[in-house]
């Protein structure tokens, strides 16, 4: 089933999958499978979710934006990913698409949009990123999506924060050799916007007690390439502490 299109099902108002259930896909689904991928009745799906886990299936019908699929048999178990938060000030719309793609390869599990003194856009598109994370998703063979939340004040955000939850902040000029303390599952990261944090929200958060701050390096490095950079080391620390993470 490897080279087979792979489709995220979401388990709202959708009934628990079985062998021999029939599927209705999304119209955007079915004209992807018959459209873009030329596949015809007869052809091998893969569809999955958290709740069900992944199940292939066999086309049974397919025309134009209507396609039903017959399940066959489950090929993993349900599973979510275990794995960190992710804060971040949205940026120009590539950029921002490319934080939530390679977040979601990354094993992000909740997206968080942030605006700080410096954020060039306070609005996203909460649809269009979305639909990037379940495009990341169905690539990268996760079985969940992660959530995107509405766009918060950072100050707000952190007048609410927990104490006994880490956020790993990536702050400019963090001394090079402080290696913050052990991840676990749950915690978060934050990146900050083109232009990084003003002086103030330096200020803010390093007198927060449950702030981490995170050297990425000597470089300075464009937000989304913080983003993917600030993951992998948080990642490989939580990967190391619970044989799991990003």
């Amino acid at each position: 089933m490897r080279d087979c299109p792979r489709l995220f099902i979401s388990p709202t108002g959708t009934p628990p999958m079985a062998v021999d259930g029939m599927l209705d896909l999304e119209p955007g689904q079915a004209h992807y499978l018959g459209t873009v991928m030329r596949q015809q009745a007869g052809a091998v799906v893969e569809v999955f979710n958290a709740r069900d886990g992944a199940w292939q299936g066999v086309i049974d019908h397919l025309r134009r934006d209507r396609c039903r699929v017959r399940l066959v048999e489950q090929t993993r178990a349900p599973a979510s990913t275990q794995g960190l938060c992710l804060l971040f000030a949205p940026l120009k719309r590539d950029a921002t698409e490319t934080v939530i793609r390679m977040g979601t390869e990354l094993g992000v599990v909740r997206f968080r949009p942030v605006v700080t003194e410096r954020t060039n856009t306070h609005r996203i598109n909460a649809a269009r990123l979305e639909s990037i994370a379940i495009e990341a998703a169905e690539q990268c063979e996760r079985l969940d999506v992660p959530t995107i939340d509405p766009l918060e004040a950072l100050p707000m955000m952190l007048s609410q924060w927990p104490d006994d939850t880490a956020l790993f902040a990536a702050l400019e000029r963090s001394p090079q050799h402080a290696m913050p303390p052990a991840p676990r599952i749950g915690d978060s990261v934050l990146i900050g916007p083109e232009g990084g944090f003003s002086p103030r929200e330096h200020d803010m958060l390093r007198a927060r007690p449950f702030v981490r701050p995170l050297s990425l390096g000597p470089r300075v490095l464009r937000a989304d390439t913080a983003a993917a950079a600030a993951l992998a080391l948080v990642g490989a620390g939580l990967e190391a502490v619970c044989g799991t993470g990003l």
